[in-house]
């Protein structure tokens, strides 16, 4: 099934090479020269080498895709064609304003994604650790045209800095959108079946005058461009803010932001988005669990967070040989 002609659905991809040299110096170079840095652990950057079962899985398994907008500072996967015809190979350079650059921020990157030239109104943004194991059609990513997303409230629970992040991305919506209004305009989307038992904490938080938080989940997001065009037209001060940080500072909102503001105007169409997904984050604990699911195909996305491990070669190992065990021949975005 291929979406309507005048709702083609891109894919776009992150990614960041960590073994690049020249990312390594201007990396570490400007680390010493920024006082006010987040999260710049190893495990934001390394990589697992797995970006190519990213695209096999794209090929295969959503082959209606339009085209595929790959995002990096400049370096190439080896094995990738940069001529095949559905490949969009996008260098920071050229869609973030020159004065923001480099940056080792994924925010910057996120944000300005409606900057890119040929990007759809309709696309998906996943990070380079989700992927696709099994079969998806159009109408999982969207449904008339609105992008499918399960609407839930939540409290927001500091534990970590991204906390931060978070609160700034509600204070944005809290100050554009009222929330008794948002409910009341669109109920039948947020108090639904496809909410499952998330449903029961909305309706708990209704009380609250405001936005106390999103029901998040980790999982390619689903956006439309001018939701970003919009975001921006209104509240650019802080997206300049946020797009002028090299790294990651807990003054920054993110790309959740945009998924917010979508929620918040009803710009959705409600769906449970993750019952045919996995999140894991990676660990001596979940590697064998995360083999199967690849294996077996129990799920159709699954994401792959990095996390703390004993040995990350041989976890790599492991899991690559997963994904080579679906996904064994080459796809048109290879040499």
């Amino acid at each position: 099934m291929r979406p309507k002609e005048n709702e083609k659905i891109d894919f776009v991809i992150t990614w960041v090479d960590d073994n690049d040299p020249v990312w390594q110096n201007d990396f570490h170079y400007y680390r010493r020269q920024s006082q006010f840095t987040d999260d710049t652990r190893n495990l934001r950057y390394r990589n697992w080498d797995n970006l190519r079962y990213l695209f096999r899985g794209v090929e295969k398994f959503a082959p209606w895709v339009n085209k595929v907008h790959l995002i990096t500072c400049g370096h190439i996967p080896d094995w990738l064609d940069i001529n095949a015809p559905k490949l969009n190979f996008v260098k920071h350079s050229d869609y973030i304003p020159n004065e923001y650059l480099p940056t080792f921020s994924s925010r910057p990157i996120t944000l300005n994604l409606h900057r890119i030239n040929e990007l759809s109104e309709h696309f998906v943004l996943f990070d380079d650790d989700c992927f696709l194991i099994d079969k998806v059609n159009p109408e999982r990513f969207f449904r008339k045209g609105l992008p499918c997303d399960k609407a839930a409230l939540n409290p927001l629970s500091p534990n970590c800095n991204f906390s931060h992040n978070i609160l700034s991305d509600l204070v944005v919506v809290n100050s554009s959108f009222n929330k008794y209004d948002v409910i009341s305009r669109h109920f039948w989307k947020w108090i639904t079946p496809q909410a499952g038992s998330k449903i029961w904490r909305t309706l708990l938080l209704l009380p609250w005058p405001r936005f106390s938080g999103f029901y998040d989940h980790h999982l390619p997001q689903i956006f439309l461009k001018s939701t970003f065009e919009e975001v921006w037209e209104k509240h650019e001060d802080i997206m300049v803010r946020t797009t002028a940080s090299r790294f990651r500072s807990i003054t920054d909102v993110n790309s959740w932001l945009i998924r917010y503001w979508q929620l918040a105007k009803g710009n959705f169409a409600p769906l449970n988005v993750q019952k045919d997904s996995a999140y894991f984050s990676i660990s001596d604990n979940t590697l064998d669990k995360i083999v199967n699911t690849i294996e077996c195909q129990t799920k159709r996305i699954i994401c792959l967070n990095d996390g703390e491990i004993s040995s990350f070669e041989a976890a790599k190992e492991q899991i690559n040989a997963a994904f080579d065990k679906i996904l064994p021949e080459k796809s048109s975005f290879e040499k």
